[in-house]
């Protein structure tokens, strides 16, 4: 049975609410702030506590930035925090129903009654590295925020026409982001879920006013970043923002698999509270699920077509169609047809709403007339991606369980990186990966 995180995101999704939620699910706090310490970075303190909305009891993560006016707390979508994108000016009036057992966490030793008048400072995503790597964790916390600061960056990059390397991030804005997304990579790990799936992002509209004016929302980073990784978006009727580009790349860093098992129990949720309010209860919902199944079971359907007369030019331009669209496999079988053609038997398998798609690109790629289908079931095991750090870089993995057995399959594409980055074999590089797993 395998453990599953399920982040629901019908109000958005931002830094500090995931971290919110994640803490509310019943994340190692203990573990979260002794990282946070370890980083040797100081500026602000730690709020935790409740509050309410639309009368649900949710959790309130925030950061206080010691370094601004009367130490003002983040509004709901204060991750903005490139020197190229949104300002740090911000509405801070809170209109929470705040219970009374708030617990400021002053995790650095600072004399508030001091002027905090710090230089500007702006870090590269270089600085940013450094600063994970002095993290007193396991190496699948850093590669995961890592991951996650990636994402923005290069996002960022994409929207303001700079390579990666010249993004910086603001000294406040910069305090934001370490403080969500490695609280974001501690909690799930303290979690120990196997596997994490990340519903639609719903979002808002209209636009919101930054450093260089006012720019449309979704705000081109959080675009940038739902296109970039296949992320699926949903517009509401709530003027604002919603999701944050720190938001959107913790979702797409996080997410392992698409959808949820057909059968499940749920252990536990968390609440965790965002700083807007909206008509409906403005909170991002974790779910800790239990997947009944050793293998999940699924209905699929099979595609097939016999072809003779397509050039292999065609056949391997079809293929790569079929695997972007989202066909889960596609394959070729030599046949041999009426009059004794030597032909192939092009077949694929997908779910039964990608089936148009799929006929669109068979009838459009090759020159079958006819595409014959039908429904099959399969078993599959439990599986995950994850990150890890080995001497060479960065590599992904894909970790599979099948009772109490558990099978590792280094990625192909990040061997084959790391053989060429490094003129090395390809057995040595995969059992490299894989010796850097079972540590």
């Amino acid at each position: 049975m395998g453990k599953i995180l399920y982040l629901e995101c019908n109000s958005g999704i931002s830094g500090d609410m995931t971290v919110g939620a994640l803490l509310d699910l019943g994340a190692d706090k203990q573990a979260f702030t002794k990282a946070l310490q370890s980083l040797g970075v100081d500026g602000y303190h730690l709020h935790f506590g409740r509050t309410r909305k639309c009368g649900l009891d949710a959790y309130d993560f925030d950061v206080h930035l010691e370094n601004e006016k009367h130490g003002h707390k983040r509004d709901h979508d204060n991750d903005h925090d490139l020197d190229y994108s949104h300002d740090q000016s911000h509405d801070h009036a809170h209109n929470h129903d705040h219970s009374h057992d708030h617990d400021h966490s002053h995790d650095h030793d600072h004399d508030h009654n001091q002027s905090h008048d710090h230089p500007q400072v702006h870090r590269n995503l270089q600085d940013i590295y450094a600063i994970i790597d002095r993290l007193d964790s396991n190496s699948r916390v850093k590669a995961m925020a890592k991951r996650m600061f990636d994402i923005v960056a290069e996002a960022e990059s994409k929207a303001h026409g700079i390579p990666v390397e010249e993004v910086h991030f603001h000294e406040v804005g910069a305090i934001d982001s370490i403080v969500d997304i490695i609280g974001v990579a501690v909690c799930v790990d303290s979690l120990g879920v196997d596997e994490i799936v990340v519903s639609p992002l719903s979002e808002g509209y209209g636009s919101i006013r930054c450093q260089h004016g006012v720019i449309p929302v979704p705000v081109p980073a959080t675009a940038n970043i739902v296109s970039a990784h296949g992320l699926k978006l949903r517009l509401t009727d709530n003027e604002g923002e919603m999701v944050t580009p720190t938001g959107a790349a913790i979702a797409a860093a996080l997410g392992t698999r698409t959808n949820l098992p057909s059968s499940f129990q749920i252990l536990k949720t968390g609440l965790g509270a965002g700083k807007k309010d909206f008509k409906q209860a403005n909170v991002l919902r974790a779910m800790l699920l239990l997947e009944e199944e050793e293998g999940a079971g699924e209905n699929m359907w099979v595609l097939e077509a016999n072809i003779d007369d397509c050039s292999g030019e065609s056949f391997g331009f079809a293929m790569e169609s079929l695997l972007e669209a989202g066909a889960a496999d596609v394959w070729y079988t030599p046949v041999f047809m009426k009059k004794n053609r030597p032909a192939y038997m092009l077949s694929l398998i997908c779910r039964e709403e990608e089936i148009s798609r799929m006929e669109d690109i068979l009838f459009i790629q090759t020159t079958t007339i006819g595409v014959r289908r039908y429904p099959v079931a399969r078993t599959i095991l439990n599986r995950k991606k994850r990150k890890v750090m080995t001497e060479f870089g960065e590599a992904e993995v894909k970790i599979c369980t099948y009772k109490d057995r558990t099978f590792c399959y280094p990625e192909f594409e990040s061997v084959r990186s790391i053989c060429r980055q490094n003129g090395l074999d390809y057995q040595t590089v995969y059992s490299i990966i894989r010796m850097e797993v079972e540590k």
